[in-house]
């Protein structure tokens, strides 16, 4: 048994784990940070770098469900299904299914509206007191569409944003030329939201939050977490390699391997993988001065200091099926079509596992084992974006304060 003297330790070293890290600091507590692989290289490193704080309408929403067998004839279109992972899936998607109704609906929207300005908030103070303001940038956001008949087709949903509060402006073909100029010549109806943020390489960003906790005093230890036993005075870490840690606090923060380990205290989540595809071209690929929604087709482009980052789409095959890396290549392909001057050589591909809910909602709550465990996985394509305010939700839950937010929605039991 080693116990070192630490008050909190965080399973994860993902942007989730970072955030809760640095959290706990702040409210003065010794932190241990436990890793299973490299440091910030699962997830967190392969996103397209937004801060997608007006995306406050889930991927569970009415109607999706119907849409989805047209996506899935499409091996390499929006959605995939391996057929040997079908099965599998079926739990999760009828649950998706249910999030789906109307009334489910409305109120996951009705809690990103308020879980979006915490954490774009929470993410300019956190980004301040680290020092991390050269990291982030005002790109502004340029969503993409078709036709005048799909940009209608989400007009609710835009509506839905400008209720929260968020600003932006419908542009026509003109105006898309002076915001990006070089797009083929179909896309003339689009949304413009100034205010729209991105980290200049997620990577970058994350590894330099998890440097900081260690430069505060943070430890970080390399292994594989197997289970979570609640102790009399916190709770008992165990390791594969034997290894075993004990703490006031622990937070479950292991993204896509987070199921398995909340398995072990006898808590159920229905988590799933949502594989997601990028590839990364060399900078000067293209002369990209935003980042680019192409919503129709369900992948985005993104300037970060790294090169110019393609990628989207989901797949839906758990945590040991092969990479299938022509769904990158089909959206190399697209993005050379839409982008005629962009240069497709020379890019690094990447597959990584969003940890997602059907719900389309995070976990993040104490354990129904024990207040001594906290979770927080589940964050689907949000992980970024809803970093800070979950790490400030797992603080006020360490300190037995009342959360900033609340927390019902987020409840790990809500699956029961």
């Amino acid at each position: 048994m080693n116990n070192p003297s630490v008050d909190v330790v965080v399973i994860g070293s993902g942007i989730i784990g970072a955030m809760a890290a640095h959290y706990l600091q702040q409210d003065g507590h010794s932190v241990m940070m436990i890793e299973r692989g490299e440091v910030s290289r699962g997830a967190s490193s392969g996103n397209a770098g937004i801060l997608a704080f007006p995306e406050i309408i889930p991927i569970a929403a009415p109607g999706t469900i119907w849409k989805a067998p047209k996506w899935l004839l499409d091996p390499l279109g929006p959605l995939s299904l391996p057929p040997s992972y079908a099965l599998a899936m079926v739990p999760w998607l009828w649950r998706f299914w249910r999030a789906g109704a109307r009334a489910a609906f409305n109120r996951t929207v009705e809690v990103n509206a308020k879980m979006m300005p915490l954490a774009r908030s929470e993410m300019l103070r956190v980004i301040g007191r680290t020092g991390l303001e050269k990291m982030v940038s005002r790109t502004g956001t340029l969503d993409l569409y078709d036709s005048e008949e799909s940009l209608f087709a989400a007009s609710t949903d835009w509506e839905a944003k400008r209720n929260a509060g968020f600003e932006f402006n419908r542009v026509g073909r003109s105006e898309i030329e002076t915001l990006q100029p070089g797009l083929a010549p179909q896309f003339r109806h689009g949304i413009f939201t100034p205010d729209g943020l991105q980290v200049c390489d997620p990577y970058d960003f994350t590894k330099a939050l998890v440097d900081h906790a260690i430069s505060c005093g943070a430890s970080l230890r390399i292994g594989e977490v197997t289970r979570i036993e609640p102790t009399a005075s916190g709770a008992r870490v165990a390791l594969s390699d034997g290894a075993a840690f004990e703490a006031k606090t622990v937070v479950l923060a292991g993204g896509a391997w987070s199921k398995s380990v909340a398995a072990s205290l006898g808590d159920y989540a229905p988590l799933e993988t949502e594989r997601g595809y990028n590839t990364t071209l060399p900078p000067g690929a293209f002369p990209l001065q935003r980042q680019l929604y192409f919503n129709d087709h369900g992948f985005v482009v993104t300037p970060l200091s790294s090169g110019i980052r393609v990628g989207g789409a989901v797949e839906l095959g758990g945590l040991n099926l092969p990479p299938n890396y022509k769904r990158s290549e089909a959206m190399l392909k697209k993005a050379k079509a839409f982008l005629p001057a962009l240069k497709t050589e020379g890019g690094r591909q990447w597959m990584g596992f969003r940890p997602s809910m059907p719900d389309c909602l995070p976990v993040i709550s104490p354990s129904s084992a024990t207040s001594a465990v906290i979770y927080a996985f589940g964050h689907g394509h949000l992980g970024l974006t809803q970093s800070a305010a979950t790490g400030r939700l797992v603080a006020d839950l360490a300190a037995r304060r009342q959360p900033a937010l609340p927390i019902e929605p987020f409840r790990i039991g809500r699956f029961r």
